[in-house]
């Protein structure tokens, strides 16, 4: 007979609202296998599961965004596992068009979606019964991070918590979470002490961890202004300092003065660049679609929020891309 393993989770590790949407699911449903994965993952780890001899009962994707260019083989993929008789559950805030809403639905995918609220904040209040009080602080976290602390639910989720308190620890966990992204271990480590109702500076090491790569950070700040090349409505710079491209991206965007930023690092396996996108409050376009639009049309992928997204672009592209996005940002 196949092994059977009752509740999976697969969620985004590299940031702070996928791991704690992680850290949810495994303590409503004690979730034996805790997967991780970024976005260029997400279509492999899927295709293994769906081709495995396992039994899964019930399966969770947490905080993974859809592109033009997977959205299909996603939803055929997800409908495939719930061919194996696995309820599957997508739960996410990224920008979905309705033609995926359809189809995820029509495979019996239950979808768990808003725009309007982080992923973690949608887990918690979907499975609150399920959940001691101590989650709460979970979803907190991932707002705070996500930038969506002021969104309706999460506006009544952080106020529950002195905010010094909570800045420190989603921050350091964010740190911890950005300085491991090669070691997966580590970080299921991370999810599994956050589903016991313990909190980052309870994570061994973490704090130390997340010392040394504030320090890191404080580092490369002269090296990353001097990359900065700032267009009429778009600033850019290569990623060549060892930090997380979100945070690169977040100092471009604030040293530069314009509407959006983007900062961009070659992945030589698979020809092509890994670029992160940030907006200002004052970018006027809802820079998820658009990228998804232009990285699709040159052959790559994208996609995301209004304010944050990433791409996929391919090697020999990456200046057009640049220049339409510039174009089209205001």
């Amino acid at each position: 007979m196949p092994e059977e393993i009752s509740t999976v989770v697969m969620s985004h590790k590299e940031d702070v609202d996928g791991l704690a949407s992680a850290a949810l699911a495994k303590s409503a449903f004690n979730a034996q296998t805790v997967i991780l994965s970024d976005y260029p993952s997400l279509i492999p780890k899927l295709e293994k599961l769906a081709n495995s001899e396992k039994k899964i009962d019930n399966m969770f994707v947490c905080d993974l965004g859809l592109s033009k260019k997977n959205e299909q083989r996603f939803v055929e993929l997800l409908a495939k596992i719930v061919s194996h008789g696995t309820k599957v559950t997508y739960v996410d805030h990224h920008d979905i068009g309705k033609e995926t809403i359809a189809g995820l639905k029509k495979a019996g995918v239950t979808l768990v979606h808003t725009v309007k609220e982080c992923t973690s904040v949608q887990m918690y209040r979907k499975y609150k019964k399920k959940l001691p009080e101590a989650a709460t602080f979970l979803a907190a976290m991932g707002a705070l991070t996500d930038y969506m602390e002021k969104k309706p639910a999460a506006a009544k989720l952080v106020p529950r918590y002195d905010r010094q308190f909570l800045m420190l620890e989603a921050t350091s966990l964010s740190y911890m979470i950005s300085a491991s992204q090669r070691d997966e271990d580590f970080l299921i480590k991370v999810v599994d002490t956050l589903s016991k109702g313990k909190y980052p500076h309870d994570v061994k090491g973490g704090f130390e961890l997340a010392e040394r790569y504030a320090k890191k950070v404080a580092n490369a700040v002269d090296s990353i202004r001097s990359g900065i090349v700032k267009l009429d409505n778009v600033a850019h710079a290569p990623s060549t300092v060892d930090l997380s491209s979100s945070m690169v991206v977040n100092f471009v965007l604030g040293s530069s003065g314009k509407p959006a930023a983007m900062v961009y690092k070659l992945k030589e396996d698979i020809g092509s660049y890994v670029v992160s996108i940030r907006g200002s409050k004052g970018c006027k376009v809802h820079l998820g679609r658009l990228v998804n639009d232009v990285a699709s049309r040159l052959g790559g992928s994208g996609g995301g929020h209004d304010k944050a997204c990433g791409a996929v672009i391919p090697r020999d592209k990456l200046d057009d891309f640049i220049r339409v996005l510039d174009s089209k940002v205001s």
